[in-house]
């Protein structure tokens, strides 16, 4: 199955965390996890609308639908809890919960 056939709304309650030097990001570097983050807003939004529309079905783990699509150039980063240090990342997660869904910048399919 391509793309997501229903109607969604995002989940603004974990936008912050994938988002750039935003407090919710900050929070989890210190607290040694690691941050997902895309490169800003606008690189999230044209993720979101290219794996609802392409995104391709991975299954259902940890209770949520997912969906996601890989991409040629990066579209964000993993920051390391541990070191600061950085990877791009080039695979885009959505997840869905009921009608809402909210998008991850990853390294690969969740597991």
């Amino acid at each position: 199955m391509s793309g997501i056939d229903q109607e969604l709304t995002l989940d603004t309650k974990h936008v912050a965390k994938h988002l750039p030097d935003t407090p919710q990001m900050q929070k989890l570097l210190r607290r040694k996890e690691a941050a997902h983050v895309f490169n800003d807003r606008d690189t999230m939004m044209r993720v979101a609308q290219a794996i609802i529309e392409q995104g391709k079905f991975t299954g259902v783990v940890r209770n949520h639908e997912r969906y996601g699509l890989y991409f040629a150039k990066p579209i964000g980063y993993r920051i390391s809890g541990d070191d600061g240090s950085r990877i791009p990342l080039h695979y885009g997660e959505i997840k869905i919960n009921g009608d809402k869904y909210h998008v991850i910048p990853r390294t690969r399919p969740s597991e």
